[in-house]
């Protein structure tokens, strides 16, 4: 069964945002009645207050707008969560759309065109088109010689003018087969923007905890904003890091650390040796939200289908790049090539001309959204659900919702949002970000009472 299966939910509101909120509570299983209540935005409104036109067209070169409603998708996932559930205790769900360029906010970034506004992703020109590769970790550069099966591949120069000659998919499946992580821009076909690829036993109506335990095994933005939104929904997190190799964010700015990870219990494990806290963590959860390849997994000892199998009621929600099941499982993906994969890129070449990123790592926030979402219907719905959230079918997903039919359609589009945001105020709106409610605990705080600590509310 669907994680809201026969459950019927009155949606006030009429606009882009509530349409959309209708869209997924209904791709979950419910009901809805929709009700009279507040105009949305305008999807070209959204956009531009979300920030992500200034992070979107060449440096130094006027602002772009994504014809996809992408701000407005982010405020649904927000509109469903608040008609499945209100925010437990202090906790406060905030806007979605202000989600969107925090991490960008927060580190000063900027449009940049055809490079992220990170700087670790690029688009580059194949003999046939244009792709995404990523270089995020330092050693991605030391893969590049047996991708491209040359040593002349020292810079982003000479991995442009390698690349040139050669078909975009074949760069890109031969990436992925050597651990990069690279995507074709183009337009997917049509897939779910969450699947089940496993199930349980629910647990009876009323059965299972009003505070759910979490497991946080996941780093960077999408899981740990997951998490954190259920944190305000009023589930208790753990977060669990490698002692040797923790959350790469904990290396990022501070305040983006903190605005993800804030109110968590922190716990810190050597993958390589001692598994006992971990395996214990996993006894007492009710839900696991991971983003960790399944073989990655399974060698640790820890296989999703039999910890679901073992208590009525758990959920086990899954963040990737490409889905759990072969050969996406073993892609690796980030928010910005995910985006790409996903077909920002293709709609803003058509509409621009130019090859551009729209936003900054624009799959992370809309995949963290829309994972919690999932989650908590499950969590409501009595659990027993093995949950896949795809950073690149998010993305597709919210590209193609309102998308207009011809190409001619969705240039018209791009002319009159941009217009509205213009005629609206200043052409150039940055992205803000909140303020964390605290600072994270340190790595491995929490080491001494952290099943203790999660029994009695942390």
């Amino acid at each position: 069964m669907t994680p809201l299966a026969h459950r019927l939910l009155r949606l006030p509101g009429r606009g882009t945002a509530t349409a959309y909120a209708q869209t997924l509570l209904e791709s979950l299983g419910a009901r809805v009645v929709p009700e009279p209540g507040p105009a949305d935005p305008d999807p070209a409104l959204a956009n531009a207050r979300s920030g992500l036109p200034a992070l979107t067209g060449l440096p130094g070169g006027p602002p772009q707008m994504c014809p996809a409603p992408l701000a407005s998708c982010a405020d649904g996932v927000i509109r469903a969560l608040h008609c499945i559930a209100a925010p437990a205790g202090d906790g406060v769900l905030p806007e979605g759309a202000a989600l969107l360029g925090e991490r960008a906010a927060i580190a000063g970034l900027r449009r940049n065109g055809a490079t992220s506004p990170g700087g670790s992703c690029r688009l580059l020109r194949a003999r046939d088109g244009w792709f995404a590769l990523s270089l995020t970790r330092a050693d991605d550069w030391e893969l590049l010689p047996a991708w491209l099966e040359t040593d002349d591949a020292g810079s982003w120069t000479a991995v442009a003018a390698q690349v040139a000659g050669r078909a975009a998919t074949e760069l890109v499946d031969r990436a992925r087969l050597v651990g990069l992580a690279a995507a074709v821009s183009g337009f997917p076909a049509e897939t779910p923007w969450y699947t089940i690829t496993a199930r349980g036993h629910g647990a009876p109506t009323g059965a299972h905890r009003a505070a759910p335990r979490v497991l946080d095994l996941t780093s960077l933005w999408a899981g740990p904003l997951c998490t954190q939104l259920l944190r305000a929904l009023g589930a208790r997190v753990v977060k669990v890091e490698s002692i040797n190799r923790p959350d790469g964010a904990r290396h990022g700015p501070a305040p983006f650390f903190d605005l993800m990870n804030a109110g968590k219990l922190s716990v810190a494990v050597d993958f390589g040796g001692d598994l006992r806290l971990l395996h214990a963590l996993l006894a007492c959860a009710d839900i696991v939200v991971e983003s960790s390849r399944p073989r990655a997994l399974r060698q640790l000892g820890v296989l999703a289908e039999e910890w679901l199998a073992a208590r009525p009621g758990r959920t086990w929600l899954s963040i990737n790049g490409y889905g759990r099941d072969e050969p996406g499982a073993n892609f690796i993906a980030y928010g910005d090539d995910a985006g790409v994969a996903g077909g920002l890129s293709t709609l803003l070449l058509e509409v621009t001309g130019q090859p551009l990123f729209c936003g900054d790592a624009i799959a992370d926030p809309l995949a963290g959204l829309h994972a919690a979402l999932a989650t908590w219907s499950s969590f409501q719905g009595g659990g027993g659900h093995l949950l896949s959230v795809a950073l690149s079918d998010v993305v597709a997903h919210c590209a193609r919702f309102t998308l207009p039919a011809s190409a001619g359609e969705l240039r018209a589009r791009w002319q009159r949002w941009t217009a509205i945001s213009h005629d609206a105020g200043p052409d150039t709106v940055l992205p803000l970000a909140r303020t964390a409610t605290g600072a994270a605990r340190p790595l491995g705080a929490d080491n001494g009472n952290a099943v203790s600590g999660w029994d009695d509310g942390g």
